[in-house]
């Protein structure tokens, strides 16, 4: 198993807290320090599993876009996204709990045309204002002579967002692209043409999930 690099100080710190605890109870031989070390152990597992970066395989193709998060679609809808792609816009958007893999990969290979990072709230992603004002990075891709843009939004719990991003370099669809930490949002801007192949409610799963297909030029 593959894990975020981001997590790795999270990962280490979480397991020497365990195995301390287990220390503790060898010593003092106190059931009380055995459970609270068991249910550190628990912790510790559950940090490794939050920071998992599975290797992720599926359709590709210069017309397909495709997921950039796991989790749940909860909005698909048409906007003015005035910010990179300067017009109407169709906006899928993904949220992750804190279950999910939280590494996020680029939808499309293009350009990166665009990228800009904004201080804001941390409402719950879920929340159709969260869009504008949580804090959030915003990532503009060029492809196929169209305009993407993928937006990471912090929530409730999650505090930090990772973008590797960086303008004028070339990106491959399904590589990664960054990771937010502990539950959020990412919203996936298509041109209003292109054909939306999810609906509100299903999961979708990074870097294989088809979320749309491109108008044909």
């Amino acid at each position: 198993m593959n894990f975020a690099r981001e997590g790795l100080a999270f990962i280490i710190i979480a397991a020497l807290i365990a195995a301390a605890a287990y220390a503790a109870a060898l010593t003092r031989r106190s059931w009380p320090l055995w459970l609270l070390a068991f249910v550190l152990t628990l912790v510790a597992l559950w940090v490794a599993y939050f920071f998992r970066d599975p290797e992720r395989t599926g359709s590709r193709g210069d017309q397909l876009i495709i997921a950039p998060a796991d989790g749940k679609v909860v909005m698909v809808t048409e906007v003015d996204e005035p910010t990179f792609v300067h017009g109407r816009a169709t906006r899928v958007s993904i949220f992750m709990n804190v279950f999910n893999v939280h590494v996020n990969r680029y939808p499309v290979s293009g350009t990166v045309k665009y990228v800009h990072r904004s201080p804001g709230k941390f409402l719950n992603a879920a929340a159709e204002e969260s869009s504008l004002e949580n804090e959030q990075t915003s990532v503009g891709l060029e492809a196929s002579g169209q305009r993407i843009l993928i937006r990471q939004i912090a929530g409730l719990i999650a505090r930090r967002i990772h973008t590797y991003s960086r303008e004028g370099e070339r990106v491959e669809q399904g590589e990664r692209m960054g990771i937010i930490r502990f539950g959020s949002r990412v919203d996936v801007f298509v041109p209003p043409s292109s054909s939306v192949r999810v609906k509100v409610g299903q999961i979708t799963v990074a870097g294989t999930t088809v979320l749309a297909e491109l108008p044909a030029k």
